[in-house]
């Protein structure tokens, strides 16, 4: 039987693990994040050109997840099925935070009528893990699983500053900064200044660096020991909440909130 071709990444991830890492697990899981917002249906080559793997390996893979249902075709173009949410509900599941957190946001988003939210560091970016939002809509695909590159977002700086320093070194040397709006901080050390400023006085407050229109302040949450587990936000439109309004008003909710539920996270 001929042997796969391994990727630049496989092989990378093979010498980094070892021999039981599993090739084809992580094959199939990076098929499954191959697709997003841009590519919600993809032809097999198309799968193949964003995972960088051979067309017969990305034929067995989408095969598997459409005989165990979370992937469907129509005999050319592929698509997620909801089954996929089973994975993120395992997690929710399984970490009794994120429904303190749930009921946290809600609550928040209630008494300051913004969006809230709370978010972890995966990577080089936040994943939201708790969302919600007045009767005003949210965001469009803002929701549970979202990601937004942590250097320009309150809820990323707030967690880059619960690295070390060596980390944090680690994480601005190998981020490649885009401006995502006129008003993103790119520079690196405009950023690692922006970092220590915001552990320093205790929130983040970013405006429309990830989002024109959009401005947001986070604080963090710290468990029993002091370590950084998550972070709350709240965000709302430039046009409509001011940026001192969003410091005297927001702020202190926040902190207050981020206070009761530290001694709940494990």
């Amino acid at each position: 039987m001929p042997r796969v071709r391994r990727s630049e990444t496989d092989q990378q991830l093979v010498d980094e693990h070892g021999p039981d890492f599993s090739e084809a697990l992580a094959r199939g899981l990076r098929v499954i994040s191959a697709f997003g917002p841009e590519r919600r249906l993809m032809t097999l080559a198309d799968v193949a050109r964003v995972v960088d793997l051979p067309r017969a390996t990305v034929r067995r893979a989408l095969y598997t997840l459409d005989c165990l249902g979370y992937v469907r075709s129509d005999g050319r173009l592929f698509q997620l099925t909801p089954k996929v949410l089973s994975l993120a509900t395992a997690y929710l599941a399984s970490n009794s935070p994120s429904a303190t957190l749930q009921q946290a946001v809600e609550q928040l988003s209630a008494q300051l009528n913004e969006a809230c939210s709370a978010a972890i560091l995966d990577g080089d970016d936040i994943v939201f893990i708790a969302r919600a939002g007045p009767t005003r809509m949210l965001g469009v695909g803002v929701d549970v699983g979202y990601r937004i590159p942590a250097y320009c977002s309150s809820m990323g700086r707030v967690l880059l500053g619960g690295l070390d320093d060596k980390d944090l070194a680690a994480f601005l040397d190998r981020i490649r900064p885009e401006p995502l709006t006129p008003h993103t901080l790119v520079d690196r050390a405009a950023l690692l200044a922006a970092i220590h400023r915001d552990r320093e006085r205790g929130y983040s407050l970013v405006d429309q660096e990830a989002e024109v229109g959009y401005r947001s302040l986070a604080v963090p949450v710290k468990r029993y020991d002091g370590r950084i587990v998550c972070a709350l936000n709240a965000g709302a439109n430039a046009d409509r909440v001011a940026v001192d309004r969003m410091v005297e008003s927001f702020f202190p909710v926040l902190r207050d909130a981020a206070t009761i539920l530290g001694p709940q996270m494990i």
